[in-house]
């Protein structure tokens, strides 16, 4: 069975606008998948449907076994627990340092200090941040800060990483080196889904790619590129 399933898919907005349009997508387990675009083709969409930031018009979107367009709002952290989140603005609390972003999820859910410590530190340390752990964000740069919103979203072991346009505010070398961090995680088994419209990036490293184009199902192809 496929971790994610999204199934005839159609997304239109109370302002008429028609984000997806009859789209189809499996992805296995372990797979690394870039969706790409242009404005308005529908990437952001897919994404929120994915963490259930959005529901869909029609269609059936089916993630980690859980059918996510019937989800009821109570139960949407189910979901989210199974899955972590990078966004293009890291969405850092300006006055918790290092450390405090990241185990500020763990919390919520009421985990042994021993334990979220052990977490953390294995999260920010993958992220290549140990020395920085007690900094705040203001004190950090632009790419560091996008570290540590990767560790906060990896810190309990997510079956599936949603990266939203996670390089879109950084300069291109900050760029692969972020990248690195993110396929590295891939290869240790979790699932990546990654919107973008970094053509470096998506023609370096020759993962599968799913085009849309004004909410249609334009491409998927295994080893693609953003070049035609």
């Amino acid at each position: 069975m496929n971790l994610i399933e999204i199934k005839n898919v159609y997304k239109q907005y109370k302002n008429g606008v028609t984000a997806l349009c009859d789209v189809s997508v499996s992805i296995p387990k372990g797979d690394f998948v870039f969706v790409i675009g242009q404005t308005a083709s529908g990437k952001s969409t897919l994404i929120k449907l994915l963490y259930r930031q959005e529901r869909p018009t029609k269609g059936e979107v089916y993630v980690g076994g859980i059918n996510v367009a019937k989800l009821k709002n109570r139960k949407v952290y189910k979901l989210r627990r199974k899955l972590g989140i990078v966004f293009q603005d890291y969405k850092l609390l300006p006055n918790l340092t290092v450390y405090e972003n990241v185990a500020f999820a763990l919390e919520m859910y009421g985990l042994p200090e021993r334990e979220i410590r052990t977490k953390v530190m294995k999260s920010i340390e993958k992220v290549g941040l140990k020395e920085k752990f007690r900094s705040y964000p203001d004190q950090l740069s632009g790419g560091e800060q996008q570290r540590v919103s990767i560790a906060r979203a990896i810190v309990n072991n997510p079956k599936i990483l949603i990266c939203d346009e996670p390089t879109g505010n950084l300069d291109p070398s900050t760029s692969m080196e972020i990248m690195e961090i993110i396929n590295k995680i891939n290869e240790e088994g979790t699932t990546i889904i990654m919107a973008t419209h970094d053509k470096d990036i998506v023609d370096k490293y020759k993962k599968r790619v799913i085009t849309l184009e004004k909410g249609i199902l334009k491409g998927d192809k295994e080893k693609g590129g953003y070049s035609k």
